[in-house]
């Protein structure tokens, strides 16, 4: 449904898309996933023909997006993180306006403004002043205008920007909703955001892909680099660290003390579970244990992980040994 093949930007000398390559198949949510200035918005933009690539190809439902601009745009739902809106318009007849730009007859635009009202939760709204709307109720008029021609694809670039938490929450469930009928491209740097609303995530940082997958498998490729942490009191640091560095598996230990408990973390070798050497090491010594976990891996500290890995590349930097790569 989207391809991008080594799509590439440059605005003079820097380098906002670093050819990047993915595809995203029909149906559902896909999420990018990036921090500010990533080229996340870029790269949607030109899918979305808003602006030509340097240098690569994309295409949307078959069609180029420089060579079929026309049939591209007929097929994508765009809404920008700055709602475009004609503030002096009502709703119903901004939607109506919106509606003969795109050649629908006048039984279309009323059945679609129907539709999407309902869907967006405007049939309170559909004859207020667009400029009388709270931030939420515009986000929801350019929802409303971004899938009023059902779309094969929408691409929604940080649509919950300055919503309260309740508008955030019914946006995030009108999204899953969406991915029902529509395959959705939603751009944003809030880690929440992908987790509840997306069934796959490509991760950019400094204009390039370093990860794809979805939510779990990032969690997964973290599994292995999980930590243990105990609690224990009795010996002092030394001993701790010596005596839980002889286990086998253990790769590296580091102790700190805090009201008289030493707190040990062990990152154990790939593939390596030590907890139950752990806590037979401290039953044969006698020491006192008060806890003994797994740190399990978040999508967070994959974010973090990736991103730092690819500002160390191109700082020239050591990087963190993380799965990634140019393609999705």
């Amino acid at each position: 449904m989207i391809r991008a093949v080594n799509l590439t930007k440059r605005f003079g000398p820097l380098l906002a898309v670093d050819r990047i390559s993915f595809e995203v198949e029909r149906g559902g949510v896909v999420g990018v996933l990036g921090p500010n200035g990533a080229g996340k918005t870029t790269t949607i933009r030109i899918l979305t023909c808003f602006q030509p690539a340097t240098s690569g190809s994309a295409s949307i439902a078959g069609f180029d997006v420089i060579n079929d601009s026309m049939e591209v745009r007929r097929r994508v739902g765009y809404l920008p993180e700055s709602t475009p809106l004609y503030p002096e318009m009502r709703v119903r007849e901004y939607l109506d306006f919106r509606g003969r730009l795109r050649a629908m007859s006048h039984a279309d635009r009323r059945d679609a403004i129907r539709r999407v009202a309902d869907r967006c939760w405007l049939g309170d709204f559909i004859d207020r002043p667009i400029n009388q709307l709270s931030k939420g109720m515009k986000q929801r008029v350019g929802l409303a205008d971004a899938i009023m021609h059902s779309p094969e694809v929408v691409i929604l670039d940080e649509p919950t920007i300055g919503l309260d938490p309740r508008q955030i929450r019914e946006t995030r469930n009108l999204i899953r909703e969406l991915g029902e009928h529509h395959t959705i491209l939603l751009c944003t740097h809030i880690l929440p955001e992908v987790e509840q609303t997306c069934s796959r995530t490509i991760i950019l940082a400094a204009g390039r892909i370093v990860a794809s997958g979805s939510p779990q498998q990032l969690r997964d490729q973290l599994s292995a680099k999980a930590r243990v942490v105990a609690e224990v009191q009795g010996p002092e640091e030394g001993e701790v660290k010596t005596s839980a560095a002889q286990i086998d598996g253990v790769q590296s230990v580091e102790v700190s003390s805090s009201n008289g408990w030493i707190r040990v973390a062990i990152q154990p070798k790939p593939d390596r579970d030590v907890r139950e050497e752990l806590f037979r090491l401290t039953t044969a010594k006698g020491w006192t244990l008060r806890e003994l976990r797994r740190e399990g891996a978040t999508l967070e500290d994959f974010f973090i992980q990736v991103v730092a890995k690819q500002q160390g590349q191109q700082e020239g930097q050591p990087v963190l040994d993380t799965q990634g790569g140019d393609h999705a």
